[in-house]
């Protein structure tokens, strides 16, 4: 299982991966848990949009953009919650 993503220098601990090849680019589904204290960091840093993203664990890097993105909660500002991200990547061809 691999468990730890790193986009734009920021390590996310996953719950979830999925790797997969699509026309000769890589596709990347993870789901991960973000906390009140995490969620604007988290939030910020999926709205750059593009990414470096590093998977130490295949030794794999390359850029992506997102291609898909929800939580289970959208109020992740009151303290103490707990929200399920899942984000998909896809691999940039340029």
């Amino acid at each position: 299982m691999i468990e730890e993503l790193i986009l734009n220098d920021t390590a996310i601990h996953l719950d979830q991966y999925k790797e997969e090849k699509i026309n000769h680019l890589y596709k990347i589904t993870v789901t991960f848990k973000v906390t009140s204290a995490d969620y604007h960091d988290i939030t910020t840093l999926l709205y750059e949009g593009e990414f470096d993203v590093k998977i130490p664990e295949r030794q794999l890097a390359f850029k992506a953009s997102i291609e898909q993105y929800s939580t289970s909660i959208t109020n992740l500002y009151e303290k103490g919650q707990v929200g399920v991200f899942q984000l998909s990547l896809l691999e940039s061809n340029h």
